[in-house]
């Protein structure tokens, strides 16, 4: 992943931790910076299972997030 990749657009979903699978929440983002820094605050709000689709197609799942969503990672 790239600095240019984080401009791109991204679809966050945000499964919840606990409970039924079909109560997920998408969004869309107009960049993947944008998206990243919704999952980051869906997580440090609760249990929540944050998932994004990048413009490229890549996947990117709860624990790839939670590696990469710090601050200066970010800008």
């Amino acid at each position: 992943m790239t600095r240019a990749d984080l401009d791109k657009r991204a679809e966050l979903t945000v499964w919840p931790g606990q409970g039924p699978a079909h109560v997920a929440q998408g969004h869309e983002f107009p960049t993947l910076r944008q998206a990243l820094a919704a999952a980051a605050e869906a997580i440090d709000a609760g249990d929540a299972q944050p998932w994004i689709i990048t413009e490229d197609g890549d996947i990117l799942s709860p624990r790839w997030i939670r590696a990469n969503t710090g601050s200066s990672r970010l800008q």
